[in-house]
């Protein structure tokens, strides 16, 4: 039986483990590892960051640059030593992605007609949604794999797991230096000249191959981003591309991503122009101290002070945004000492305050971003769930008023109105505004005792109210449980042009069949590691510092379960697998509301129990199987695009909820077991 066993270990590992022991690894390699590592998660983050900033059809994609870049590192790692060294034409590639989408951006605009539209440079028409993306997600996979390519060529001189090892570090090493400089607000200038230092120091000689072509391109790539970043009144935010317009009379304008977001006006002009702002105050009691959650520019600080508020709290997530208000509103609302401004998710200060209001408001708290290019997330979906709401009713008052407005499609004001009326089994009080195309300007109020303070407008829904959104399934802007068909062309298309990728790169896909339970677990982890991104945004808040320690996290669990892997030997690894689904089931046992329940420190400690449990210990799994493979580059390869895939499997999400997804990660690592049981007997005897 033994015998049997090590004929077939000798299929997978022979050839290759042959050649790998006759590979040193070079003095130096090590940090060449760190550094290539370093670079591609850095490119990485960098790209679902800037291209989202200026192609809207990227708003709403959610992971698709993602999908791109794990194709992209896929691809690379199977090439591994194969064919041409692709890293020199990285800077071109990358160089010529961002040409692309500065030349064809896409934006809210006038356009020629006069009407509000998405529209490309000087307000032409913009590319069609399907040519604008094919082209981003070819030219991302093409610039990562050449990225992937270099890390790999470095990888295969190490043993399996001490290249996994500094891997993980130079990874790590990217995150960090990527959370410096959204701390440090940089521009993309700054981004550019971090990414073409490490592309230099990386290139060494090869920067005089291929006629100069890395020179040229690292100097074009440094411009253009220089232009974007100096170029008009932008500035970056951890969260958007800002751009500003002073307008006639003082005024001031704020654009995001390339979509208005407010013009900060003096409260003599909302009187006069925009009551709505004043709509929350028609039917509210006492107005001594106010909630304003998307405080932004100031308008609504403004309002409540002239409104007779005796304290404010203003809650704004962008530091940016807040400080604009700051230095530029007409009426100077954040200089009130009345006023007390936090910069932080609207959702965590609720569940950490003590306090209690007279008036919370919901202040047009919509973003034009996601949280990251890893999960469904906007930053204000928490903000709309029946827990979120129960959260806000807890903070009012005897006689306290809630209120939320926005622009609203018809549907969306019936799912928020069915929200609040589940929250508070009362209809609520209706305001309407102006008509804007398919949107209406809307106020739902109502007090905390369910009364509407002596308003008859009360809701009433116009067809078949949608339910409503809830902290496991936070998608009030999804109409349905349902996936959106292009989001499944999408996937579709990204998938089967991912087969033909890998099967033209890497040729016969039967290459990568002794590596079937590395890439399923590749696919469940990626599953996992979502599932946390959002269970933390839920817990902490949807920051970009909480998305960032996640991700440095769940780094340092990795690198932890590598370093067990190293100094012992795990007899019998089939244990792990039991204590994994162990760890699954109580993550979906216990509920997000048991946590949320908890004050800040034990929530914490209870919350990366919970999530990093299970990480530590699939990757202690995975570091005990890769430990023993025979072509690492090609095994990476196989667990990177089962990443991939997983990041397609990401969307059940929009249907079942997160907590189910854990259920689909018990069936994935189910299956790595079944495709991998082989090794498992090696290993035990």
């Amino acid at each position: 039986m033994q015998q049997e066993h090590e004929r077939e270990l000798a299929h997978d590992t022979g050839p290759a483990v042959a050649a790998r022991r006759l590979t040193v690894p070079v003095p130096g390699n090590r940090v060449r590892l760190v550094l290539a590592s370093a670079l591609m998660l850095f490119v990485e983050l960098a790209l679902i960051r800037w291209t989202s900033s200026n192609n809207l059809y990227l708003v709403h994609m959610t992971n698709f640059v993602l999908l791109a870049s794990f194709l992209g590192i896929g691809l690379g790692f199977l090439r591994g030593r194969a064919g041409h060294d692709l890293f020199p034409f990285g800077p071109v590639l990358l160089a010529v992605l961002i040409a692309f989408v500065l030349v064809f951006p896409v934006r809210t605009g006038t356009g020629r007609g006069g009407q509000w539209q998405l529209v490309g440079l000087f307000d032409w028409a913009p590319l069609p949604r399907w040519l604008s993306l094919a082209v981003i997600f070819v030219l991302t996979a093409a610039t990562l794999m050449a990225l992937a390519q270099e890390v790999a060529r470095t990888f295969s001189t190490f043993e399996p797991l001490e290249a996994y090892r500094l891997d993980v570090m130079g990874s790590l090493a990217g995150i960090v230096t990527f959370a410096a400089l959204s701390f440090l607000r940089l521009p993309p200038l700054g981004w550019g000249l971090v990414g073409a230092a490490v592309f230099v120091v990386l290139l060494g000689r090869r920067l005089r191959m291929v006629r100069r072509l890395p020179v040229l391109a690292l100097g074009a790539l440094v411009l253009m981003l220089g232009a974007e970043s100096v170029v008009g009144s932008f500035q970056w935010s951890p969260y958007y591309k800002i751009h500003t317009t002073q307008l006639s009379g003082g005024l001031f304008r704020v654009e995001v991503n390339n979509t208005p977001l407010q013009t900060a006006l003096p409260v003599s002009d909302i009187r006069r122009d925009s009551p709505f702002y004043l709509y929350p105050y028609t039917y509210a009691g006492s107005r001594d101290d106010v909630l304003v959650i998307g405080a932004g520019t100031g308008n609504d600080v403004a309002v409540a002070l002239a409104q007779g508020a005796k304290r404010v709290d203003a809650v704004e997530i962008d530091p940016a945004i807040m400080q604009l208000g700051r230095d530029h509103h007409p009426d100077r609302p954040y200089s009130d000492p009345r006023v007390t401004t936090h910069v932080d998710d609207g959702r965590a200060f609720m569940e950490r305050t003590d306090r209690r209001y007279d008036l919370i408001l919901l202040a047009l708290p919509d973003s034009a971003t996601i949280v990251t290019g890893q999960s469904a997330l906007r930053l204000e979906n928490y903000l709309f769930t029946t827990q979120a709401l129960t959260q806000a009713r807890s903070l009012l008052k005897p006689d306290g008023t809630f209120a939320m407005y926005n622009y609203y499609e018809p549907w969306l004001l019936d799912r928020y109105a069915n929200t609040v009326r589940t929250v508070y089994d009362a209809a609520p009080c209706v305001q309407l505004g102006p008509s804007y195309g398919p949107r209406q300007q809307a106020v739902l109020t109502l007090r905390k005792d369910a009364s509407t303070g002596g308003c008859t407008t009360t809701w009433t829904p116009r067809t078949t109210a949608l339910e409503p959104s809830v902290d496991d399934r936070p998608f009030p802007y999804l109409g349905s449980r349902t996936i959106p068909s292009f989001y499944l062309w999408m996937l579709g298309l990204v998938l089967l042009a991912s087969v033909v990728a890998v099967r033209s790169v890497a040729g016969p896909l039967r290459t990568m069949r002794p590596y079937a339970d590395l890439f399923f677990m590749g696919t469940a982890f990626l599953l996992l590691e979502t599932k946390n991104v959002v269970q933390f945004a839920l817990l902490f808040g949807t920051t970009w510092a909480v998305n960032a320690a996640v991700f440095a996290g769940v780094l340092l669990s990795v690198l932890a379960a590598i370093e067990v892997a190293r100094r012992v030997t795990i007899g019998r690894p089939i244990l792990l697998y039991a204590a994994l689904l162990a760890a699954l089931a109580a993550a979906w046992l216990i509920p997000q509301d048991a946590l949320l329940d908890l004050s800040l420190v034990p929530r914490f400690l209870a919350g990366v129990t919970i999530a990093f449990a299970p990480i530590f210990i699939a990757n202690l799994l995975f570091a005990v199987r890769f430990k023993g493979v025979g072509s690492s580059t090609v095994a990476f390869g196989a667990n990177l695009l089962g990443a991939m895939v997983g990041g397609a499997l990401e969307y059940l999400a929009l249907i079942f909820g997160f907590n189910a997804l854990l259920v689909v990660v018990a069936a994935l690592y189910g299956l790595a077991l079944l495709t991998g049981r082989r090794h498992l007997v090696v290993s035990s005897t």
